[in-house]
Order: structure tokens, then C-alpha cells, then sequence
């Protein structure tokens, strides 16, 4: 059978289109769900990505286009995706609203803007890979999605045959335990994900309800704690207020960038209290406009245990 062209759609922003919100969505460089054609350059590039929508699969391909975006898209979830081209490049973000009286945060809102954020609406594509990334390397986490998409992933539909869709939550539930290990993927992270897969549909009920109730739902579940909450409901909802506390670097790096000296996250937190709503952007702020920290630490190393 012939395959069946693309539907398109032309949007054209009324603020600065920016390209480089799609990344986001992106798990390492072998992350076959997303594709990247035209060079190194992101804002002149085509993204590709394979979506499990509501309707069904789906794939997408923007790129730059009179003076907009031109959205292409593939299978039986491709009206579902055209839909979506406004939100996933930060349509319904209002960063006009954040005006801080700090007179550094300020400072930098004058010279470099305020940070947009776009939003997938897709919980169960931003929790897996999450899940992949508490308390290891990126390179392990990495490597075990990467792994997950190859060995179990379905093609994506449309002109691309490289391009793979998640699993579905029913699909996962059914990966035995030893084929988890084999990602590798350690008992630590495939259970919380299993747990997550089996009440998939609530949360996924929680994508058109608000960021705070999807974070109340994820953490209610044994092995979901405060980092991934945030780094879920920062891809679903676009959230300007969520920040990767216990993450490994970001509250080293804000710390440094405001005293020369790493802070804990409860230093980052206490900071951070007076812009709520707006933490992340502030974050974003500050660590876009410093240099790098300097590495006197030791670096996570991959585990080598694991069994092949």
C-alpha cells in the first residue's frame, strides 16, 4: 500500500518562535522517538518525533517556514499533533506575568528575556524516560532508553523508518524482569515504572487537569519523589514553577553562579520561596547567563554491574 502523504499545518507565532523548546523531549543522542535533519543547526533544523497520542501514533516533522512553522504529520494521530503545534512551542505560557522585583533577576530578564516554556500533554512519553534518569548518569539512562525504543518501541508511521514510538503502558507491564535488566534497567527504576504503567490511565486523565494535580498523582506512587515530578510536569504542562530539586547539578550551579560557592537544594529553596510560580524560569536565568562552574568533584561514573 502506498503510504498516505502528510497533513500540514502552517502557525506562525506572535512571539519569538524558538526551536529549541522541542529538545526538551529529547533523551540522549541515540533516542530513536526523536530526529533531527539539516545539520547542527537546532533553529534551522527539521525535528522529528514519534508521539503515542490519544488517538493512536503518530509522527511529526517541524521545521522553520514563512516566518512560522511548518508542521508535518503521519498516521492516525496526526490531527491530534497539528493541534498540539501551538502549546509544544509555548503558545500558552504567559511569561510576560513574571515580573520580579529582584534587581539582579531583573537585570537579567531586561538582557536576555524571560524564559518560554512549551507543554506535550503526553504524561506517560515525559515519565518513562524520567524514570530511566533517577540516580544515574545520563549516559546509563541514556543508553537503557535508547535500548527500551530499539527492542520494543514500535515504527513510528510516515516516511521514516528509524523513527520509533514508546511502547504503550499495556506493553510494558509485559516486559519480563529479566529483559528489563538486560536495558539495563535496575529493579530500582523498572518497578516505580511498572507501578506507574498500571494506573497509566489516571494519569494520563490528569493531562487536561492542572500540573499540581498531576504532581499530587505521581507522587503518591511508591518511588516517584520530588525531582521527577518536576521534571515530568516541566515537558506536560510547560510548568514556569517547576524545579529539579535533587537533581545532581542545578542547585551546585545556581549556587555558584550567585556566591562562587555550590549550594544545597535547601539553600536553593529558601532563594528560590519569594518567585514562586516562576521558579524554574529564574533557574533558567540564572544558570543560561553564567559560565560553567568549575568540576573539583567527583563525576558519577556508569555502573558496570549490572548483568548484560
Amino acid at each position: 500500500m502506498q503510504e498516505q502523504g502528510p497533513a500540514t499545518r502552517v502557525w506562525r507565532p506572535d512571539h519569538a518562535l524558538d526551536l529549541r523548546l522541542l529538545l526538551v523531549h529529547r533523551h540522549g543522542a541515540q533516542d530513536s522517538s526523536y530526529g533531527l535533519e539539516g545539520g547542527p543547526d537546532v533553529q534551522a533544523a527539521r525535528h522529528w518525533r514519534g508521539v503515542r497520542t490519544p488517538i493512536g501514533p503518530g509522527t511529526m516533522a517541524i521545521s522553520r517556514a514563512s516566518g512560522g512553522v511548518l508542521a508535518e504529520a503521519w498516521g492516525p494521530g496526526r490531527d491530534w499533533l497539528l493541534d498540539q503545534v501551538p502549546d509544544l512551542l509555548g503558545e500558552s505560557d504567559r511569561p510576560e506575568e513574571f515580573r520580579p522585583s529582584d534587581p539582579l533577576i531583573r537585570d537579567l530578564l531586561a538582557r536576555h528575556g524571560s524564559p518560554r516554556y512549551g507543554r506535550s500533554g503526553r504524561v506517560i512519553e515525559a515519565l518513562v524516560p524520567t524514570i530511566f534518569e533517577q540516580k544515574v548518569t545520563g549516559q546509563e539512562a541514556f543508553a537503557g532508553y535508547a535500548n527500551l525504543l530499539r527492542r520494543f518501541g514500535d515504527v513510528a508511521p510516515g516516511p521514516r523508518d528509524d523513527l520509533r514510538i514508546l511502547p504503550s503502558p499495556d506493553s510494558l507491564r509485559s516486559i519480563p524482569s529479566w529483559d528489563w535488566i538486560k536495558l539495563p534497567i535496575d529493579s530500582g527504576r523498572s518497578r516505580p515504572l511498572l507501578r506507574a504503567m498500571a494506573v497509566a490511565d489516571a494519569l494520563e486523565r490528569a493531562e487536561q487537569l492542572s500540573a499540581e494535580v498531576l504532581g499530587q498523582r505521581l507522587r503518591s506512587l511508591p518511588g516517584i519523589g520530588e525531582w521527577t515530578e518536576a521534571e515530568v510536569r516541566q515537558r506536560t504542562h510547560g510548568d514556569p514553577d517547576a524545579v529539579s530539586f535533587g537533581d545532581y547539578h542545578v542547585a551546585a550551579n545556581v549556587g555558584w553562579a550567585l556566591t562562587n560557592a555550590p549550594w544545597t537544594d535547601d539553600q536553593m529553596r529558601e532563594y528560590l520561596e519569594p518567585f514562586t510560580g516562576h521558579r524554574r524560569r529564574v533557574v533558567d536565568l540564572i544558570t543560561s547567563s553564567a559560565g560553567a562552574r568549575p568540576r573539583r568533584g567527583p563525576r558519577m561514573s556508569p555502573r558496570t554491574h549490572l548483568p548484560k
